[in-house]
């Protein structure tokens, strides 16, 4: 009893750090996230963004929390938004936003439920949350599927944003298979981690699929003056 009272704090207490757009929206890390909104939208003037892609290089170098913080700056603005847990390997939404995962994006694209039957609310107005779902023995041909046309397609008539969190793009290729499908993509680089060597790779695999990288955010730099993490983005 003990133990499964801990593994809540635990999960809580992650989950205020990951959603900082939420639970501290005057904080400099806030402000951040919000100039990445506003750098997306004047990025794409000519274009209506419908779904965009957060991934990153490699593991941890903070794409999760990124494309989290995203939808929830998006939601703020008064966009109904759709975050989805497209990490179909390593998922972590259903603990970021504290629901369960027993079914979501794998259980729609193998259509043993429907897009609407699946969603789930969150407590931030505006915002729903697609989890992962089971973890199946083929991500990569359920991203690939028709059935992922489909849900995308269903989407766009509920929502005004669709915001993916994918894997790593040099770890597998699920991230290449969604940025043909996404209107735009976001790559996260980790200050003092990432190398130059992956980041120009990862750049160049979201090139070859076509991907409309719509800038780099760079995590993790750590001001002078500051406890806070600084989070900008750009071309």
């Amino acid at each position: 009893m003990g133990l499964r009272k801990k593994q809540k704090q635990t999960a809580k207490a992650t989950a205020s750090r990951h959603l900082i757009s939420d639970k501290l929206p005057k904080s400099p890390i806030s402000e951040q996230y919000r100039t990445i909104r506003t750098n997306i939208q004047f990025s794409s003037v000519d274009q209506n963004l419908r779904s965009i892609m957060v991934t990153s290089s490699g593991p941890a170098e903070g794409k999760s929390t990124t494309a989290s913080n995203l939808a929830v700056v998006n939601a703020q603005q008064g966009k109904k938004v759709l975050f989805v847990d497209s990490d179909l390997r390593k998922p972590t939404a259903h603990y970021t936003f504290q629901q369960d995962n027993f079914r979501g994006l794998t259980t729609v694209l193998t259509r043993q439920t429907s897009l609407s039957e699946t969603i789930q609310s969150t407590r931030i107005e505006n915002l729903d949350i697609l989890t992962s779902g089971p973890i199946p023995p083929n991500p990569a041909e359920l991203l690939s599927s028709r059935a992922m046309e489909d849900m995308l397609a269903a989407a766009y008539r509920i929502y005004d944003l669709v915001v993916f969190d994918t894997p790593p793009v040099l770890a597998v290729t699920d991230a290449q298979i969604l940025a043909n499908q996404c209107d735009g993509t976001v790559l996260v680089i980790a200050s003092g981690s990432t190398d130059k060597d992956s980041a120009i790779k990862a750049k160049d695999l979201l090139n070859s699929a076509k991907a409309k990288l719509l800038g780099v955010v760079l995590n993790m730099k750590k001001q002078s003056d500051s406890s806070y993490y600084y989070y900008y983005g750009g071309k």
